[in-house]
């Protein structure tokens, strides 16, 4: 398996090495040359397999020969091990044809741990059989953090450092990123918001002097290749708990960069039968309005009860916009140079091309709220407040009733306490027994400003090696 730039000018790299690059040298995004396609017949066997068996049928294809197949396998069965669920993504019904898949059963409480769980360990196998030592540099809306935090805070040949909006996520979310404790763990609180911290970060990989050549960066956020990858696995699982692959599925997905619904995109491409994917978003709404009226146009940054999508540029738009256009790199790359001008569209055809999958929604705080409260009362079931804009977006969204309808529950709701009160409902989310304590442990992280040299030089001063 190669994998290809979304700009069409670096070159092309096998599997190990996108692992550790992540952003491309010419600014793209790494995908694969080809996709693998897996029958309907296929498909259908994989009924009743466990998670990790699940996962190495649809991720090996990707990973190849990069690593053993017996390695991967046991890859596999350590990261879903650490979930609380047997299940490890469980399905909870909330109407006849209406479901929510708990991807929080991680242990950071959110969709993250699918793939950054594994990607730790991903790395630790690939670093240590080239003896190689990498700086991970990271940006957070709030849960990719704590998320790669636990994920690579063992690995011996990592530094880590995570950019987070300073004030501008939630209390438990800056917790638990910031209470970990390690010489090679460092947080970062950035006076800006999440599109500068991404900035930044992006920057950095586009030019990685300031490391004076003795490591290099590596990445955890959505555009390193594993992070998408990992994510497709769980498509396929709601779907074969539901009646797939006999039977389409509809997915609504909260979603700020675009990575997790294009993770269903790339299941769909695939060969799994998914009629309608939903992007769902807050006031944040550029995914929005580009899907319901064709023009993409960067807004400023509002902060939301649901800061993991107070997001205006999404990051991983970019892989869409290459398929879009043929994979024509070049057209893309002016696409985005012109989109940081002002707003831009594409060709019709092109977009109604898109319109034939996705659909889009907006949901303020206030229907946020009412969605909180509503589930609530009918269901005795507590939604954090992206998975209750998943849940709204899909309800205003919806095409055809007799298709199951799953919205990807992206968080566990005690981690955004602020928004569970707003709502009104009377029920306050309790965290799980391994955070019971998270309000006692001692907090370790710096505040900069929203400057890229400064960044940068902390970085410099404290990588184990500097």
């Amino acid at each position: 398996m190669r994998y290809i730039s979304t700009r069409g000018e670096a070159p092309a790299l096998g599997f190990e090495d996108v692992l550790l690059t992540g952003l491309a040298t010419d600014g793209g995004l790494y995908v694969p040359e080809s996709l693998p396609h897996f029958s309907l017949e296929e498909i259908r066997s994989w009924r009743g397999l466990s998670y990790s068996e699940l996962a190495f049928n649809v991720m090996h294809p990707f990973v190849d020969d990069a690593i053993p197949a017996d390695d991967f396998r046991k890859m596999l069965d350590e990261t879903y091990s650490v979930f609380s669920h047997q299940a490890v993504a469980p399905l909870v019904q909330l109407d006849s044809n209406e479901w929510v898949m708990e991807l929080f059963r991680g242990p950071t409480l959110a969709f993250k741990d699918f793939a950054l769980q594994l990607l730790g360990r991903l790395l630790d196998y690939v670093l240590e059989k080239r003896k190689q030592h990498v700086v991970i540099m990271g940006a957070t809306s709030g849960d990719t953090g704590s998320a790669a935090i636990e994920g690579c805070r063992r690995c011996e040949h990592v530094d880590i450092f995570i950019l987070h909006p300073h004030e501008r996520v939630s209390e438990v979310q800056r917790r638990q990123m910031t209470t970990v404790t390690g010489d090679n763990i460092h947080n970062i609180a950035v006076r800006g918001n999440f599109d500068d911290c991404q900035r930044m970060v992006k920057e950095s990989f586009g030019n990685q002097s300031f490391l004076g050549g003795k490591t290099q960066l590596a990445a955890v956020n959505s555009i390193n290749w594993a992070r998408i990858m990992a994510q497709i696995v769980y498509y396929f699982q709601a779907s074969l708990a539901l009646g797939g692959p006999d039977r389409s599925m509809a997915f609504s997905v909260p979603t700020g960069n675009f990575g997790d619904i294009f993770a269903g995109y790339l299941a769909k491409k695939m060969g799994l039968p998914i009629s309608q994917l939903v992007i769902a978003t807050n006031r944040n709404d550029i995914l929005h309005r580009f899907m319901s009226g064709n023009k993409y146009e960067q807004h400023q940054l509002e902060h939301t009860l649901s800061p993991s999508m107070d997001i205006m540029v999404s990051s991983n738009f970019e892989r869409l916009l290459f398929d879009l256009h043929g994979r024509d790199g070049q057209a893309v790359k002016t696409l985005l140079e012109n989109a940081t001008k002002g707003p831009v569209s594409i060709e019709d055809y092109r977009w109604k091309h898109a319109r034939k999958l996705f659909d889009s929604d907006a949901v303020d705080d206030k229907a946020t709220c009412d969605t909180i409260r509503e589930i609530q009362e009918k269901n005795e079931y507590l939604l954090d407040p992206h998975t209750a804009i998943g849940v709204r977006a899909a309800r205003n969204c919806r095409r055809d009733s007799s298709v199951p309808m799953i919205t990807l529950g992206t968080a566990h709701p005690a981690k955004f306490p602020d928004a569970i009160a707003e709502s009104g409902v009377s029920v306050k989310p309790e965290l799980p027994a391994h955070m019971a304590d998270l309000f006692e442990r001692e907090e370790r992280y710096t505040v900069l400003d929203n400057n890229i040299a400064g960044v940068q030089e902390f970085i410099t001063k404290h990588w184990k090696n500097a």
